[in-house]
């Protein structure tokens, strides 16, 4: 293990140790062991608090199923959806999407995020044995006691919106996103519900706790949502049940509620000289459909693609401030029309779909009716979902 001051002689500094961060270094790794790479990482060495930390419910799509199975960092606790029901409160229309329209084993897995972060943590320890020229330092990129002269380095920091010290473009929804976990009568084993309500979207996903216990993301204004958080268990279900209906039976319980902040913030270039933005760091989206760490885990899968590439085929030429400027410019350019459609679409859900004017409210039926009897247009949406736009 290197010391937080030696960052002499590096190819790529990548700074961020969650789960893109993680990711973008294994597949760096497994794609070229001999790689000069280090990453700096906030968190301890010990796993003992990432153990005990986030096991909020996160969507992950089956195309990054697919990427993390490469480098074996999926985590053994999941649970599949099969089949996702997407409507909106007290209004017509609805569209249901299913694995088997897409010929998949899956549309997506609901994992908790300390369990993907813990599972990419084993995966790049594995690797760490064949990679001789890999340092992972465990502190603060402001700890280091040289600035780094790393050839490439890599921003994976990225945070939470409200956690986020850079604002470029995007917008505050005000709105706030309550998760917890809620226990209903009789739940469809791998299935997702998604409720558009006139404050932002109800999402009720699978768990690996079981059929009948689901993660709950309920989005509405700031103060609605502190509202809801501060009232007893029992007022809860009742609003939950009045906004939900009784697909589900009864809702019988809740629990660990927390608080969200909801926005949009998204850089421009992502490429700036030897220097390049990925995952939250790039982009900090709204939860609806569950897009972001997705997003971020195919930014960190190319940018490993095009700087393994650089380097285990052109080792004298990659050396060149030029040559490295050049395959993140390649870099950028591939992954535009996947950040402005993703990024595109979940704005536009997040903002349209709690508009209340007539016009749009008929506009929105109008359009789940004309998806779900529009087999095309339904696929092509969820196959963006699954696997973005290459």
């Amino acid at each position: 293990m290197m010391t937080a001051s030696a960052t002499s002689s590096i190819d790529v500094q990548i700074i961020g140790g969650g789960p893109v961060g993680l990711a973008c270094a294994a597949w760096c790794l497994q794609k070229f062991p001999e790689l000069s790479l280090q990453l700096i990482d906030r968190n301890p060495l010990n796993d003992s608090e990432l153990i005990a930390s986030d096991t909020r419910g996160i969507a992950l799509s089956h195309g990054s199923k697919l990427l993390l199975d490469t480098i074996n960092a999926w985590p053994s606790d999941s649970c599949a959806i099969h089949s996702v029901h997407v409507s909106q409160v007290g209004q017509f229309g609805r569209a249901l999407m299913t694995r088997e329209e897409l010929g998949q084993a899956a549309l997506g897995h609901i994992v908790r995020y300390r369990d993907i972060h813990l599972a990419l943590r084993q995966a790049l320890r594995a690797l760490q044995p064949k990679a001789p020229h890999f340092s992972w330092l465990h502190t603060s990129p402001s700890d280091l006691s040289t600035p780094s002269n790393a050839r490439c380095m890599v921003h994976a920091e990225g945070g939470l919106f409200t956690q986020q010290d850079w604002v470029e473009s995007g917008r505050d929804y005000r709105q706030s996103a309550l998760v917890g976990l809620v226990e209903v009568d009789n739940a469809l084993a791998h299935h997702a519900w998604e409720r558009f309500t006139s404050e932002g979207p109800l999402a009720l996903l699978p768990s690996h706790y079981g059929k009948n216990t689901l993660n709950m993301v309920w989005c509405s204004s700031p103060e609605n949502a502190e509202r809801l958080n501060g009232i007893s268990d029992a007022d809860f279900l009742r609003e939950l049940q009045a906004m939900f209906g009784s697909r589900l039976g009864q809702f019988k319980s809740i629990r660990d509620r927390r608080l969200y902040p909801l926005g949009l913030n998204y850089r421009k270039e992502i490429v700036q000289s030897n220097e390049v933005w990925i995952g939250n760091a790039a982009q900090a989206l709204h939860p609806v459909a569950g897009q972001g760490l997705n997003l971020g885990l195919r930014d960190a899968y190319l940018l490993a693609e095009q700087l393994s590439d650089l380097f285990s085929k052109h080792p004298h030429s990659s050396k060149s401030r030029n040559a490295i400027e050049q395959a993140l410019h390649h870099y950028a350019l591939s992954r535009q029309a996947d950040r402005k459609t993703t990024i595109g679409i979940t704005d536009f859900l997040a903002r349209v779909f709690t508009s209340p004017l007539a016009p749009v409210v008929a506009a929105r039926g109008a359009a789940l009716s004309l998806l779900q009897w529009l087999p095309p247009l339904k696929t092509r949406l969820a196959r963006q979902m699954m696997f973005g736009r290459r």
